[in-house]
């Protein structure tokens, strides 16, 4: 690899963290963003689909996007999803919030989680965007399961953002530049 190549592949190597409330449009925003990119475009899908409502906005999600990429499902495994995909391909994870309300209805170590999910999005091996819910701009939840969920994405969204390269807050389908 020449000198200028090493440079621009390293240069790919980033975390882009978009962040926003629902509806805010910051699952398409880095949709756009990944397809900035050559294809395939690894969209790795947290979400499960429960009830009726989740399976529409799964197909809507999975409409939205054309030829190019390439659907990982990882409703838990975020982290195995991540390290098994090829170095240089760009990445969506949409969203870490779907992803940590897996783990606590599961009832697994939701910290060591987190920090198994930090540890790999601070080593991007290509363009990686992901996706997160800001949810604690409203209201404080009335039982303690949601304010626990909460407390703990707050304390997620920071440790993404914190080694994120780039962090944008989506509001009414504006990008902000926050880092």
């Amino acid at each position: 690899m020449t000198g200028a190549t090493a440079a621009n592949a390293a240069s790919n190597r980033k975390l882009t963290f978009v962040l926003g409330g629902a509806r805010s449009g910051k699952s398409s925003h880095a949709e756009n963003l990944t397809t900035a990119h050559l294809s395939p475009w690894a969209y790795i899908a947290t979400a499960q689909a429960f009830d009726d409502e989740m399976r529409e906005r799964i197909a809507l999600h999975r409409s939205r996007r054309g030829e190019g990429w390439v659907t990982v499902d990882a409703p838990l495994d975020l982290v195995g999803a991540i390290e098994a995909l090829p170095d240089h391909q760009p990445v969506l994870i949409d969203c870490l919030t779907l992803w940590l309300t897996n783990h606590m209805l599961a009832e697994h170590d939701v910290e060591a989680e987190c920090r198994r999910l930090a540890d790999v999005l601070s080593r991007p091996r290509g363009p990686w965007f992901v996706v997160s819910n800001e949810v604690g701009l409203g209201i404080v939840p009335d039982n303690a399961l949601a304010r626990r969920f909460r407390d703990a994405a707050g304390r997620l969204n920071q440790q993404v953002a914190a080694i994120a390269d780039n962090v944008l807050m989506m509001v009414a389908g504006l990008p902000l530049k926050v880092k």
